[in-house]
């Protein structure tokens, strides 16, 4: 890669984190006040709660690549040990303890060996993951919901998204986001980037005549 290539690459990645630190904020400030009950709610990552997904964020936002790499090795390949570890070092002793570590890496920029547009990508996700179980709406920044939305049409490196809306035309109504040709998918950005990394609660809140097909590509998330 070129100095030049590199220089903007950087740039690129410095727009990035305040709007993951933005939404690492927005996501504390809304479970602030959640009772014991609600901190058990499941989430919309099989067998997690809300709780424990986000212990798994606090986790993505404390290991740098060298940590990531370490325990990788530690697991002997296997990726799901890997974060199951991770999610139980993060997790603390009670929800107020799991919320306070996710306090504190509001304003982190350590990451796995990942692009920082996957962070923003992950912020956003899991904190849906979160907030649709409990009943909780954020209206998103449209910069934020666009970016991610475009990160992960055209990406399957940390789940499968592109190859599942190959084919499909998406378009949001809240946002420049528009991708792909094919039978239509439309409606809210967030909507999109659920149902594109396999949230099909999120399908119901979709428009148009690709909207069965995205369906059956769906998986458990």
């Amino acid at each position: 890669m070129s100095n030049a290539a590199l220089t903007a690459n950087r740039r690129r990645e410095a727009g990035v984190w305040p709007l993951i630190h933005a939404e690492r904020a927005a996501l504390a400030a809304d479970l602030a006040d959640l009772t014991d009950e609600q901190w058990a709610t499941p989430s919309l990552c099989t067998g997690l709660t809300v709780r424990e997904v986000l212990a798994h964020l606090t986790a993505g936002a404390s290991l740098n690549t060298m940590r990531w790499l370490a325990g990788v090795i530690r697991c002997r390949f296997d990726f799901d040990k890997q974060v199951a570890m991770r999610l139980a070092q993060q997790l603390g002793t009670t929800p107020g303890a799991t919320l306070e570590r996710f306090r504190r890496t509001v304003p982190s920029t350590t990451k796995p060996p990942l692009p920082a547009i996957a962070m923003l990508g992950e912020a956003i996700v899991h904190a849906e993951d979160i907030r649709r179980p409990l009943g909780i709406r954020r209206d998103y920044p449209i910069d934020a919901v666009a970016k991610a939305a475009g990160y992960y049409q055209g990406s399957d490196l940390v789940v499968v998204a592109k190859g599942r809306v190959s084919g499909l035309r998406l378009v949001a109504d809240d946002s420049p986001f528009t991708s792909g040709s094919g039978p239509l998918v439309s409606g809210r950005t967030v909507a999109l980037i659920m149902a594109m990394t396999g949230r099909a609660t999120y399908l119901d809140d979709l428009e148009g005549d690709g909207v069965e097909l995205l369906r059956s590509r769906c998986g458990t998330a």
